[in-house]
């Protein structure tokens, strides 16, 4: 009997020094754990911070950028429009021959507008301000010539030359070649004016009159004498595609 207790004392010892052993381990895990829950807590906690910062920052860039962009459109517009105030005197020729003017185009071209259009439009050669070529590079033998731009001196002689060319559009020769006056217009109105070609193109087939009007709106004339303005190229093709036609 006293044998079987110390076998049960010993059994009780070393099933102690086992669990102690096991629980200091676990306890070292568990303190290890605590350790690097707490470390990451910190960098959560870092993170965040850091992320109301940087989230305070883009709403600010934000708020610059979109004041920078509606900037940036005031001055486009305010741009477009000076550059079109500067070509107010200016009108475009096309299909006179490359090099016809020799060394004094001004000269040269104040000449042929009197020659073109007549003394009745023109008693004198116009008072020119310049004359050259578009800036394109100059075009190969049997190519497009470029265009002449000229400006005018007096903006009442333009207005006159553009409503006789727009008059006689298809009578306007030089050395047998045909030759159109237009005005000068901003690449940017330009691009406006040209995205009514298509829907004009189908009114004049429907039999209805369209023009442009500066910069880029749309009138058109019904059969029963109606006249409607449309602002803008897609508003065009709305009233095309509607029943009003």
């Amino acid at each position: 009997m006293a044998t079987l207790t110390s076998l049960l004392d010993r059994h009780k010892a070393d099933l102690a020094a086992e669990f102690k052993t096991a629980f200091t381990a676990l306890e070292a895990k568990i303190d290890l754990i605590q350790t690097t829950v707490s470390s990451h807590g910190q960098r959560i906690a870092s993170l965040e911070t850091n992320a109301d910062s940087v989230d305070g920052r883009l709403l600010g860039l934000e708020a610059t950028c979109a004041e920078l962009t509606a900037a940036n459109e005031k001055l486009k517009a305010k741009t477009a429009d000076l550059e079109a105030r500067s070509r107010r005197n200016n009108v475009r020729i096309i299909g006179l021959p490359e090099s016809i003017e020799g060394p004094r185009p001004t000269d040269f071209f104040s000449a042929l507008l009197s020659q073109l259009l007549g003394e009745e439009t023109l008693p004198k050669p116009p008072v020119l301000d310049r004359a050259h070529r578009s800036l394109a590079p100059k075009p190969k033998q049997g190519e497009r010539p470029r265009p002449v731009i000229i400006r005018f001196h007096d903006y009442q002689t333009k207005e006159r030359v553009l409503r006789e060319a727009r008059k006689r559009r298809s009578d306007l020769r030089y050395l047998e070649s045909p030759v159109a006056i237009f005005e000068d217009f901003s690449p940017e109105v330009m691009a406006q004016r040209a995205a009514y070609r298509e829907v004009m193109a189908l009114l004049y087939k429907r039999g209805l009159k369209p023009s442009l009007r500066y910069p880029a709106k749309l009138y058109i004339t019904t059969n029963n004498g109606e006249r409607i303005l449309l602002s803008s190229a897609v508003k065009a093709k709305e009233y095309l595609s509607s029943d009003n036609t």
